[in-house]
């Protein structure tokens, strides 16, 4: 797992320079929720407010978010990706899903199999799909 992990976080810097491994998971929370709130992320996360923050104001530097104000009340930021970070984030899932392709090409079809159930098994007792 261990490993898993380092290639996870190698491979997104490797795909983009400043997109590490917490960043292209934030940005996917992004786009798979439609945008959200700094407290949203940080509570989904379980991460401190400081350290979201921290990551937010650098997506937001390299110009792949953007806050915005929330229609229904308007004290509240809601943060989405920007055109930029919808392009990043997608070329940077296309690339991690090509490596994936590449490492498993010579695999027999049985081994693909059980490991993708192997993997569903492990993910489903998680309940949260973001949580390790």
């Amino acid at each position: 797992m261990t490993i898993f992990a380092r290639r996870a976080r190698a491979s997104a810097g490797r795909m983009h320079p400043e997109l590490s491994l917490v960043s292209y998971t934030l940005l996917g929370h992004l786009e798979e929720r439609g945008g959200c709130r700094a407290t949203d992320l940080a509570a989904h996360y379980a991460l401190d407010k400081s350290t979201v923050s921290r990551q937010v104001a650098a997506l937001e530097r390299a110009g792949l978010i953007e806050r915005r104000l929330d229609p229904e009340d308007h004290r509240v930021q809601v943060l989405h990706l920007t055109e930029a970070g919808q392009e990043i984030l997608a070329q940077v899932t296309r690339s991690r899903r090509a490596a994936f392709r590449e490492r498993l090409a010579g695999w027999p079809e049985e081994d693909l199999v059980r490991f993708a159930a192997y993997l569903e098994r492990y993910n489903a007792g998680q309940g949260d799909p973001d949580s390790a």
